[in-house]
């Protein structure tokens, strides 16, 4: 049930929650998994009234803290990578673009069964918009996912992507700065402690020297940092991320690296207090975001330069204590690839569009649900076609953004259908976990990472 206002609101969560000293205590966990929190998600995400919206959001995400689930910072578990004490695994970094309650469901139980601590769920900038999801929805969604699942631990919440648009950058650099600095803040307040940072687009290979190439990818990524710094909550030290060349570019090289990294601490300790920089450097090392999709809709075998990988993630960690490097557009690769990351010691990997494609792919999708979204790319996306793409290539292309619009009607399939598109999506996950070898990793972050309980303050609804 959708709960259309404060008393519906008040009247569900009463069978389980108690609001005490502007907290939550969970008198029932048993009630409010098997009942109340469906009903308490698909009220924080689709009710018309914003203030039962906000007080739902509020209600999970501190009795996900009750019981044990805490948004945090990946930040020490990386720093003891590049301390070389920890080793050996990968950590996934998971896209849920849609029906993200149902498919981080999925998430968790694969990790509970294999015990998996060290997985990140994130969203890029792009997807807020086009999947409509903004921070604050996205952390209720996978915290009321841990809540149904049983799942307790870190919830390593990630902004992928905080990316400078090239375009609007050239024409007005202060308001795609500042565009990017509202959306950190944004994410920050809703509990997202794992920032990537990305001026990779800004890189400009005209110039003569590598150091010139990157100046403004390191200098706004400096800039980006000591904002984090400042308005970080206490206690957490927020995990930054950079990224040095645009993915579907370039491969990039060790002495890329070096020079970016010098010139970024540089740049962040100019004229301020020394301060913890980036955690882990995003590299290009041949693939594209989403795959390249062939004329008949397929995708493409790419090579991965896992060389590279190796390379620059053990100066990462030898030469600047980072965790190492972080392969992005990797969720369409061919399986036997996934075990070559844990192998070269890629410190993480980004993984969307195969998710998305399961989703859209399954036989268990409505194929009229299906229709409707294909007949509005084509109807309000016609645009977006480039001339040499086949209809097969822009479907695929442009099929992302169906997501937000038709968010609801994914939401409210039957149960049965989102149980076994959830059993796909489960088994992907659970391949997935094995290949970058993070079984068991759940000891692994109870030993490095110490969560911190951030305030939320009680919505004024609910303090009556």
């Amino acid at each position: 049930m959708i709960c259309t206002d404060m008393g519906e609101l008040k009247k569900g969560a009463a069978q389980c929650l108690t609001v005490v000293s502007g907290d939550v205590e969970v008198t029932d966990e048993e009630t409010l998994r098997s009942r109340l929190i469906d009903d308490l998600v698909y009220t924080a995400v689709f009710s018309p009234d914003e203030a039962t919206k906000d007080a739902s959001r509020w209600l999970i995400r501190r009795a996900g803290v009750a019981l044990g689930v805490y948004p945090a910072s990946i930040q020490s578990l990386y720093e003891a990578m590049g301390r070389k004490e920890e080793s050996g695994f990968t950590v996934p970094a998971i896209n849920l673009r849609g029906i993200t309650y149902h498919a981080a469901q999925a998430v968790f139980r694969a990790a509970i069964k294999r015990n998996v601590g060290a997985l990140i769920f994130e969203i890029a900038r792009s997807e807020t918009g086009y999947t409509d999801q903004r921070p604050a929805e996205y952390t209720t969604a996978i915290t009321a996912a841990a809540i149904k699942t049983g799942f307790r631990g870190c919830l390593f919440l990630q902004g992928d992507h905080f990316q400078f648009n090239a375009k609007k950058y050239a024409a007005d650099p202060d308001s795609e700065g500042g565009a990017v600095t509202d959306l950190i803040r944004e994410a920050i307040d809703g509990g997202f402690y794992n920032i990537d940072i990305d001026a990779s687009t800004l890189v400009d290979l005209s110039w003569p020297s590598i150091r010139e190439q990157q100046e403004k990818n390191y200098v706004l990524t400096a800039a980006m940092t000591a904002l984090i710094r400042q308005i970080e909550p206490a206690g957490v030290t927020v995990s930054v991320g950079g990224e040095i060349g645009e993915i579907g570019d370039k491969n990039t090289t060790v002495e890329e690296f070096t020079i970016f990294m010098d010139a970024y601490l540089e740049e962040l300790n100019k004229g301020r207090d020394r301060q913890k920089g980036i955690s882990k450097i995003s590299i290009q090392t041949g693939t594209a975001h989403g795959g390249v999709p062939l004329p008949d809709g397929s995708i493409a075998q790419v090579k991965i330069d896992f060389a590279a990988l190796e390379d620059i993630s053990e100066v990462a960690r030898s030469t600047y204590g980072l965790a190492g490097a972080v392969q992005h557009g990797a969720s369409t690769l061919p399986g036997d690839a996934f075990h070559q990351f844990p192998e070269t010691e890629t410190a993480e990997v980004h993984l969307a569009t195969g998710f998305q494609n399961i989703i859209y792919d399954s036989a268990h999708f409505p194929a009229d649900l299906r229709d409707r979204i294909y007949a509005f790319i084509n109807a309000e996306l016609r645009g977006e076609k480039k001339d040499a793409d086949t209809e097969e290539q822009f479907i695929y292309k442009t099929r992302k953004k169906g997501f937000g619009q038709f968010k609801r009607d994914m939401w409210e399939l039957p149960p049965e259908t989102l149980a076994a598109i959830g059993t796909e999506l489960e088994n992907q996950f659970a391949f997935l976990f094995d290949q970058l070898n993070v079984r068991d990793t759940a000891e692994v972050v109870s030993r490095q990472v110490r969560p911190v309980d951030v305030p939320m303050a009680v919505p004024d609804a609910l303090k009556a």
